[in-house]
């Protein structure tokens, strides 16, 4: 057997192996007797036909391609460990000859990442800073939530509940058939369609009326998107917001923590304040990725971002990710599988540069996780879980569970180390904002 290996961009191999007639005769010999075992020829017994006949019946071809099915598989291994060559999935076959027998196999390897000079890299963080109008506006929230509702006798205001019969009609068809449907009017907020709302302002209980809009245009059936619609709302019953005063009495009615409005306040502070160094964090680790992609050299086979592809939409066909699931999806979006793919496609690549960006950081920092590491995180899981403890030990304690949280540790360990060098000047003063620390939770 003759092997030849050419290196192509992508990280790519070309073999091309040419196999001896002999051992081609042999192989067509032993799938000759494969075929006479099961083949149903006039006048013979199974596995009784001569060679001759068995390709009269069947044809060449058939022969042939019984022979290729067992001997491509074997010299395209051999080829392999000839060429100590490692792939990273199947690859791409071209029969270029049949006498002799030479064929091509286009195969995918590991990636190249070689990253840039990223332990000198430094990136300054904003702080973070909770303004008192956030605070307010998070605490008016609240109110809202713990509003009682009183009826009146009175034209319909913004945020107003009200409980009504609604009917919207297009080409007669019914869109909407609602009864005694109950929502809040909330200024920049959508009732069933766009302007229907601002529409219902100023209408009064017991009277039903009509109004015409106009459909979305990207309205879930195409043929009436941008089409007009016949709205009739029957209003039943109006309702207005009581807010509660804010004093300490509504701030003990939001929780039993919270004695005082002050100790309310500083809980809300502090969420807003979490909430955006989540944030910031994600924006930091973001800009990040960015600067390291620019200083490094990726290279990987195209293959990797199909698979890639295929996970992300995974992931948006949710729990059974089926055939079928598959097909409810394109009917609901109007689109083609492949449409479908080539919109995921730069954010699947992405996502995959990332993943070996990190995964070469990973590598020269020695990022390692212990067995330790994994039964402590499957215990804090449990005890946050609470009642639900049981559960999280059986659903994390066998070996794919032990892997998915080895991986999730792995990825957070590494970007806690990436966090940190970049974040701290040569210097050796730490940039603003705080600093990393192993409970920043990341499962990119």
């Amino acid at each position: 057997m003759k092997v030849s290996a050419e290196r192509i961009p992508q990280s790519q191999v070309v073999l091309e192996i040419e196999v001896e007639p002999e051992r081609v005769e042999k192989s067509l010999e032993a799938a000759y007797h494969r075929l006479a075992r099961r083949a149903n020829v006039p006048g013979f017994r199974k596995g009784k036909a001569p060679r001759a006949m068995i390709e009269r019946y069947l044809g060449h071809e058939a022969l042939l391609q019984e022979a290729l099915d067992s001997l491509i598989p074997e010299v395209y291994r051999e080829a392999l460990d000839e060429q100590d060559i490692d792939p990273v999935e199947l690859p791409e076959l071209e029969m270029v000859s049949t006498e002799p027998l030479v064929m091509k196999a286009t195969v995918p390897v590991r990636p190249t990442v070689e990253l840039g000079d990223y332990q000198n890299m430094w990136l300054p963080r904003d702080p973070v800073a909770v303004l008192p109008e956030r605070v307010d506006e998070a605490i008016e929230q609240l109110r809202h939530r713990y509003a009682s509702l009183q009826p009146v006798e009175r034209p319909l205001q913004w945020g107003d509940v009200l409980r009504a019969d609604v009917t919207i009609t297009a080409e007669d068809r019914t869109l909407v058939d609602r009864k005694d449907a109950e929502f809040q009017l909330r200024e920049g907020s959508t009732v069933f369609l766009p302007g229907l709302a601002e529409a219902l302002i100023g209408r009064e209980k017991g009277k039903e009326e009509e109004s015409e809009l106009a459909l979305p245009e990207d309205f879930g059936d195409s043929d009436l998107a941008g089409k007009p619609c016949r709205c009739r709302v029957h209003i039943h019953e109006i309702k207005e917001e009581e807010l509660p005063p804010l004093d300490d009495s509504f701030a003990r009615q939001v929780g039993e923590s919270f004695p005082t409005l002050a100790k309310l306040r500083e809980r809300v502070t502090n969420d807003i304040r979490e909430a955006e160094e989540q944030a910031g964090m994600e924006q930091y680790r973001s800009q990040i990725m960015t600067t390291l992609e620019q200083s490094a050299q990726l290279e990987y086979p195209p293959v990797l971002i199909e698979k890639e592809i295929d996970r992300v939409l995974r992931e948006q066909l949710g729990p059974t990710g089926d055939a079928a699931a598959l097909e409810r999806f394109l009917q609901r979006v109007g689109k083609t599988e492949q449409q479908v793919r080539d919109e995921l496609r730069p954010a699947a690549e992405q996502r995959l540069r990332c993943s070996l960006l990190l995964s070469k950081v990973a590598e020269v920092e020695n990022i390692e996780v212990d067995e330790k590491e994994v039964d402590q995180e499957i215990e804090r899981m449990a005890t946050a879980a609470g009642p639900q403890a049981g559960d999280v030990h059986r659903l994390f304690n066998n070996p794919n569970g032990r892997d998915a949280i080895r991986g999730s540790l792995y990825t957070r360990k590494t970007w806690d180390r990436l966090v940190h060098v970049v974040s701290t000047d040569k210097s050796g003063a730490v940039a603003d904002g705080d600093a990393p620390t192993e409970s920043a939770d990341s499962n990119e």
